[in-house]
């Protein structure tokens, strides 16, 4: 009998091995793809103590091991480097489900009506009950509550048989505007809405029935976050705060769905605050992280508390605690850098532009600045000073001119250059902005989902002529800007975003949009979640598979550089590996 012949599944061999205990194994049977854009596929890797040992033909590595050494055969599955993601929310988007019901498969209101009531015989009356919105986050094209038989979300009557006692909100998330909510008779008591209300407060439509009721159902701006809505925020202001317990679970329940798609590595600092920075590192300290992070802070977290307007001490303050804690070394939660954002998306009409453009409820709009223009100096300044790497959020032309602009009255050029600041969004990028982005030697992070959820709504809102600066990865390319990629507000599958950046197509209507700034190829689309977005984390050993990298692979039934573009998100990730660990099995066990 060969050795090879003698192959196990991973998590046998892991059950074998005690916690102190280097895990050493040979992976082999398969194609690897080890994403340094320079070797060929090889046939097997060697995997010590967590790390790569050795890849290559299989022979040579059989050569190198002892015949006890556990052999993991694939069985013709493809092994990639584990993605990076270098926006995902993981943390973010995992609370907004843990702390709520989840309705995003509910397939009626009788099911609806199921699962709260389920909810609420276990918890405390007189306690908020949320619930996430129906259909596919974030941007509910594919999916949402429009597709339930009813058609619509179910009114206050009927979801007061799932409980009259709790308050109950059927949650709105952004990016879409207008959206949808629906409450319980107790939850619109305490939020003070009734018939003595008119039917249209600023921009929330209350909806009546057909005897002049109010029935529960509220539409317009009335996300939970990305809203200046004074109405709604004066609603908002009345639910209660996410509990500080919540980040941790969240953490780690972010970071498996991550692992489920594939991703070993993330990038976390839109909207991160200390409180979120602190759940990370009590993951890191009692041994719970399955992915490896990169955190930093928001400068001025306005996600959380809309009204915060932070002075220098404040903004300087932040800026200083992320220099002095700022560690690069630790294998699983690293800490740098802060980020700005002073703007906001397209969708409620905050996406600042020098023309008019069509408002979500009428009208025209210039767009929304949520910072004045003294904390983009104060910021850009003091990272300058201190070295701290700041990842600027620049969605458009007046974004990018403001940016580089300070940068060049405070005469900082050679510090961005230095620590490779980072544009993150980069919504509409014209050529101007990306050669300033190139001159100053900026990398970029973004998603392909944003032309996807929101090409439609471009064209709608602004024009046709937006579309050649709409997320122009070739451009960013063709500039030699290093680009990484996210998932964001979805699609949440890597390979689809990876298949969305050959395409260009938008959700709905499908239209492609394949102006000469935007299709970049396969290999391309790869590396902006392997070896570049690696690269602009600057984090050695991760992103592809080399000797002396971490052993964090993303095992899949077929390969991504060879599937046609549309079975890209037809791929499946059988397994994920972290440090030589499975951190998810998708159930068919490999092995």
């Amino acid at each position: 009998m060969s050795k090879v012949s003698r192959s196990r599944d991973l998590a046998s061999v892991e059950r074998d091995m005690s916690n102190d205990q280097p895990t050493e194994f040979l992976l082999h049977g398969g194609r690897v793809q080890t994403c340094d854009f320079q070797s060929p596929p090889q046939e097997a890797i060697l995997v010590r103590g967590g790390r790569v040992a050795a890849v290559g033909a299989l022979g040579d590595l059989e050569r190198m091991v002892k015949a006890s050494t556990p052999r993991v055969d694939v069985k013709g599955a493809t092994i990639l480097p584990g993605f990076v993601d270098t926006h995902p929310h993981a943390m973010h988007f995992a609370a907004l489900k843990v702390a709520a019901i989840d309705l995003s498969d509910a397939q009626s209101h009788d099911d609806i009506v199921s699962r709260i009531r389920a909810r609420a015989a276990v918890t405390p009356p007189g306690e908020w009950i949320f619930c996430t919105p129906v259909g596919e986050a974030h941007y509910f094209i594919r999916r949402s509550y429009r597709d339930l038989p009813e058609g619509t979300l179910p009114n206050r009557w009927r979801l007061d048989e799932a409980t009259d006692k709790h308050p109950l909100i059927i949650q709105a998330y952004a990016p879409k505007q207008p959206n949808i909510v629906a409450l319980n008779s107790l939850a619109l008591s305490q939020l003070g809405i009734s018939e003595v209300l008119p039917e249209r407060v600023c921009d929330v439509w209350i909806d009546r029935d057909s005897e002049d009721r109010v029935s529960g159902i509220l539409r317009g701006a009335v996300t939970n976050y990305y809203t200046r809505d004074p109405f709604w925020l004066q609603i908002l202001s009345k639910l209660p705060a996410p509990p500080p317990a919540i980040w941790p679970i969240a953490g780690q329940a972010g970071m498996a769905e991550m692992n489920s798609i594939g991703v070993t590595s993330i990038f976390e600092i839109h909207a991160m605050n200390a409180a979120q920075l602190a759940a990370y590192q009590t993951l890191r300290r009692e041994g719970k992280m399955t992915c490896r992070v990169l955190a930093g802070l928001d400068v001025a977290d306005t996600a959380f508390d809309i009204h915060y307007q932070p002075s220098d001490i404040q903004l300087r303050d932040v800026i200083d605690f992320m220099s002095k804690a700022a560690d690069l070394t630790d294998d699983w939660l690293r800490t740098e850098g802060v980020l700005l954002c002073r703007t906001g998306p397209c969708n409620p009409g905050f996406l600042r532009m020098y023309e008019p453009i069509k408002a979500p409820y009428g009208g025209t709009t210039y767009g929304l600045e949520f910072l004045p223009r003294r904390v983009e100096e104060t910021v850009v300044r003091h990272c300058a000073e201190t070295g701290v790497r700041l990842s600027a959020l620049l969605a458009t032309p007046p974004d990018f001119d403001d940016f580089f602009a300070t940068i060049a009255k405070l005469g900082v050029q050679e510090s961005v250059a230095r620590q490779h600041w980072i544009v993150q969004h980069a919504l509409l990028v014209n050529e101007n902005s990306a050669r300033n982005m190139a001159r100053h030697g900026m990398c970029c992070t973004t998603s392909k989902g944003f032309h996807w959820g929101k090409g439609d709504l471009y064209c709608e809102r602004i024009g046709d002529h937006a579309l050649p600066d709409l997320i122009p990865m070739r451009r960013l390319l063709d500039h030699g800007i290093k680009v990484g990629g996210g998932t964001d507000w979805g699609p949440k599958s890597v390979l689809e975003q990876i298949k969305l950046a050959e395409t260009c197509e938008f959700a709905g209507s499908n239209r492609r949009n394949q102006h000469r700034s935007q299709p970049v190829t396969r290999s391309e689309a790869i590396r902006m979640f392997t070896k570049d977005a690696a690269d602009i984390l600057g984090w050695k050993g991760i992103g592809s598979i080399e000797v002396g990298g971490y052993a964090d692979f993303a095992i899949m039934d077929a390969d991504p550089f060879d599937v046609p573009v549309d079975d890209l998100p037809k791929i499946q990730v059988l397994q994920t590996i972290v440090g030589g660990r499975t951190v998810f099995s998708a159930g068919s066990q490999i092995g």
